[in-house]
């Protein structure tokens, strides 16, 4: 789990550009007045009409299908509390980034000052023709159980809140893998409850669907048991009177085989786990300090299966896991409601999706070589790709088979593949390498470390467990850098090239071995060794960092040199290249060569697209290519588009395997049905291309600068292709954030590169 991040960080994070963390955004055309008149008055006429006649039209012509709200008036806001609808805004809006991302819902989210349960309802009631779902967040109990109810009862939208839900989803499917693998049955395990909270009560309600017996579940909040000797308890906390002697935690927990904690770190120590059955089953879900931590868990007993809330645990329970995909499913098949079939089917999906294959992309991710179902694997990881096609459609099914559902899916593998197209996104491609960094950083050498921008985002990094930066640059620069602006990583290695001079012998004399029959001499290496740029080589080459970054504020040739001087090319390497990797809101797409080579023939493009492919191949993407030209499957016999000819010819014949066609114009290799609708033949209409190739430099470098300059990609890179050790080059002024995701992907470069050489 990442360290606490700092105030100002979030505060900043939240205010600078665009205030807040969302936007709306057109979806159709809107250049020309005639769009406007069909978007607005008179065209916007004819679907309201059509709309006017058949209120389910209201799906076809405008957005509500896939759109939710959520909804809150700020009363128990994550570990906050009461602090009022304008507070909890940033957490909605948060919410809605979720449903965005893990699941392609667009959001609204709405504050209401409305703590009466009555008017709450009836605002809700009131906004039903504009939403798909609403999705209810952080109002507090008793009052959210009957807002919910009611609102369930009177709408004909799907309605969950998912601080009661969303845990027990997750959560119930843990315990049923849990229990299949200590061989107990669910309906004779006793179960704990501390804490009767809105999740815990929820939790409680559906683990007893799934076969847990009302009489063998006891549930404690902050007095002790809830039993028949206590009065004065809400209607919710009546449901589970106990009839029992037992009157605290310490006396219910013995023997029993499950316990969830839902309630605040620390209540459950060693001694309380000792006395539990055999092979127990802990989930102890307090955040951010689980009641008890699962290094003492874990000692406390061998047998135990354990799950936190924490993602530096085996087994976390993240909501993640269920709410972008319960409400991807019901809106699919425009579920009037959110039932318990629905959610069950969601509890198994979630439960079997643990038992299957691990993808090799979640393991890398997570920086495992066979992650597989056992006692710490219950359940999946929030980054699995397999979530939204394995729980949505068991959602839409469930809502179909008990008719709630308006509409029905007919054709569930086409329904699958559109599930996996709504994936498309940069966002899993960062979170997945951000995932694998953290699981082992490596040393990253910073070779501009007295830049502000280079520091602040080594700070994240180290914050963020993505590296272990080593800075090169003026120390006092650093340490007052470092010193003015609060970073917190005074502990973080400094290198002086000025001020290191036994390293800087040493990297002399690595660089005079290399260069000595290339014209330089021992005195030329020692003043070369004082550039960061050589000195942080020279670091890479001797196995004092793991992988290096350069190039905020030098020219990329000047950065390039050294790396060639120093560490040169892979053994197998015939061309190196320079690849961006452009993140757009529809995925990420890798343009090569955008760096290096001015006019590439034919066999060197070859080259470079071979490379290309081995490097996504490395990082677990299925490279599938499109080399570009201004013309399309030899309509021109002009040099450049014949060599693009000649490049895809080679490639198809020499590598089948390869998923590869040309020469196409850029508009075709992005636009799949215009493809298809002019070239069916191409073996790239089956496949959306991710690989972009160039006929030349200037092609290459004038399109991604022109993405990235109108803000319809953001660039990471340019990502060096050849080059025998993991160094990376930033283009020059690249943002704070850039120069994360590169720390981040040179981490990840390491760290496969060692795996592969351990092989």
């Amino acid at each position: 789990m990442p360290k606490k991040i700092k105030r100002q960080d979030a505060l900043d994070y939240h205010s600078e550009g665009r205030p807040g963390k969302i936007e709306v955004i057109p979806t159709k055309p809107s250049n020309s007045q005639r769009d406007l008149s069909i978007a607005y008055s008179p065209g916007v006429a004819d679907p309201c009409l059509a709309i006017s006649n058949n209120k389910d039209d209201v799906f076809k012509y405008t957005a509500k299908g896939n759109l939710v709200a959520v909804i809150s008036n700020g009363t128990a806001v994550l570990g906050l509390g009461d602090i009022g609808p304008e507070a909890s805004k940033p957490v909605m809006e948060g919410k809605g980034v979720l449903f965005k991302i893990f699941a392609d819902i667009d959001v609204f989210d709405l504050e209401l000052n409305a703590k009466d349960p009555e008017l709450f309802i009836q605002t809700v009631k009131a906004l039903e023709p504009t939403f798909g779902g609403i999705n209810l967040e952080d109002i507090s109990a008793p009052e959210c159980f009957e807002i919910e109810q009611r609102l369930k009862e009177q709408l004909d939208i799907p309605i969950m809140h998912d601080d009661q839900h969303g845990t027990a989803i997750i959560t119930a499917a843990a315990l049923l893998n849990s229990l299949e693998l200590v061989d107990k049955n669910i309906e004779d395990v006793r179960v704990v409850f501390n804490g009767a909270g809105a999740s815990a009560i929820s939790c409680a309600k559906l683990y007893i669907s799934c076969g847990v017996k009302p009489e063998n579940l006891i549930m404690c909040d902050s007095k002790g048991v809830i039993s028949k000797s206590r009065t004065n308890l809400t209607e919710e906390k009546k449901q589970f009177i106990a009839d029992t002697n037992f009157e605290t935690l310490e006396d219910a927990i013995k023997d029993a085989d499950v316990f969830v904690g839902l309630s605040k770190g620390g209540v459950v120590s060693q001694k309380m786990v000792k006395s539990m059955a055999k092979n127990p089953v802990v989930f102890a879900l307090a955040n951010p300090d689980p009641e008890i931590s699962y290094k003492e868990a874990t000692s406390a007993r061998k047998d135990i299966i354990m799950a936190t809330g924490r993602s530096d645990n085996p087994n976390q329970v993240n909501n993640v896991l269920g709410f972008p995909f319960i409400f991807r499913g019901a809106l699919d098949v425009r579920a009037k409601k959110i039932n318990e079939e629905m959610k069950l089917a969601a509890v198994h999906a979630i439960a079997e999706l643990a038992k299957e294959p691990v993808p090799e992309i979640v393991n890398m991710a997570y920086n495992q070589d066979n992650m597989q179902f056992g006692k710490d694997y219950i359940i999946p990881k929030p980054f699995d790709p397999r979530l939204i096609y394995k729980v949505s459609p068991a959602v839409a099914k469930a809502a179909m088979d008990s008719g709630v559902a308006r509409i029905h899916i007919e054709d569930w593998d086409s329904y699958k593949e559109e599930l996996i197209s709504r994936l498309s996104r940069d966002d899993k491609f960062i979170r997945l390498a951000q995932e694998k960094a953290r699981s082992k950083p490596q040393r990253v050498v910073l070779a501009e470390g007295d830049n502000l921008k280079v520091l602040k985002a080594a700070q994240i990094a180290v914050e963020e467990n993505l590296a272990k930066p080593i800075l090169l640059g003026k120390r006092e620069i650093i340490e007052r850098l470092i010193k003015e602006h609060n970073l917190g990583i005074e502990d973080l290695p400094i290198l002086d090239t000025f001020d290191s001079p036994d390293l800087s012998e040493k990297y002399a004399q690595l660089l005079f071995e290399k260069r000595k029959r290339k014209g330089v001499t021992l005195f030329d290496a020692r003043k070369q060794v004082r550039d960061r740029n050589y000195f942080g080589a020279a670091m890479l080459e001797a196995g004092e960092a793991d992988a290096f970054v350069s190039g905020l504020t030098r020219k990329y040739t000047e950065v390039l040199k050294p790396l060639f001087e120093l560490i040169g090319t892979d053994a197998d390497t015939k061309k190196v290249s320079g690849m961006y990797i452009m993140l757009s809101k529809k995925g990420p797409m890798f343009f090569a060569d955008t760096t290096i080579n001015e006019n590439p023939t034919a066999e060197e493009i070859v080259d470079i697209t071979l490379e290309a492919a081995t490097i996504l191949k490395r990082i677990n993407v299925k490279p599938k290519i499109a080399l570009l030209s201004y013309s399309n499957f030899g309509s021109s016999n002009q040099p450049e588009a014949v060599k693009m000819q000649k490049a895809t010819a080679i490639l198809r014949r020499d590598h089948p395997d390869l998923i590869v066609d040309g020469e196409m114009q850029a508009n075709f290799a992005l636009n799949n049905e215009l493809l298809n609708e002019t070239f069916p033949f191409s073996d790239l209409v089956k496949f959306k291309p991710n690989t972009f190739i160039f006929p030349n430099l200037a092609a290459g470098n004038i399109a991604y600068k022109m993405l990235q300059s109108q803000g319809a990609a953001e660039a990471l890179g340019p990502v060096l292709i050849g080059i025998r050790k993991p160094a990376h080059i930033l283009q020059m002024g690249s943002s704070v954030r850039e120069i994360v995701n590169m720390i981040t992907l040179a981490s990840v470069d390491a760290q496969t590169r060692k795996t592969k050489s351990s092989k």
